[in-house]
């Protein structure tokens, strides 16, 4: 069954979250395009470590819709996670839901109905972010 979870609609200006650089979390090191993208790696190196989660991996599948021809033709979700149970779950961060982004959550719901994709946006940031400084080292 196909989910997506939406967790934002608010316009966010790009200069609150942008921070784009490499960075080395738990044994990975890799170009995060923000800071929110960073820090949501850091919570789920939190999350493996402390056995949440099997593990996580960062922009690590491609979904192309062969079909198109122009415009979205391919979604490289955020974060791929392994959950205990060995299912599979990807999580797109997200400041603004813009035109391309919602595209392509159309096609994916489309060309691939069982992928589970969860939205993680301002909201999540705003109810963790004092709470997750405190547990998660390196935390931006």
């Amino acid at each position: 069954m196909f989910q997506i979870t939406f967790l934002i609609d608010v316009q966010i200006s790009k200069n609150n979250t942008w921070k784009p650089g490499w960075r080395e979390i738990g044994d990975q090191k890799k170009y995060f395009r923000s800071k929110w993208e960073a820090n949501y790696a850091r919570y789920l190196e939190f999350l493996r470590k402390h056995r949440e989660i099997q593990k996580w991996e960062h922009e690590a599948e491609t979904f192309w819709f062969n079909e198109i021809k122009r415009g979205v033709r391919s979604f490289l979700p955020d974060f791929k996670i392994t959950e205990k149970n060995g299912t599979i779950e990807y999580h797109e961060v997200k400041g603004w839901n813009d035109p391309r982004s919602k595209t392509k959550m159309k096609r994916m719901k489309i060309y691939y109905p069982e992928v589970k994709i969860y939205l993680i946006g301002p909201e999540f940031f705003k109810s963790n972010n004092k709470k997750l400084s405190g547990l998660v080292p390196g935390w931006e």
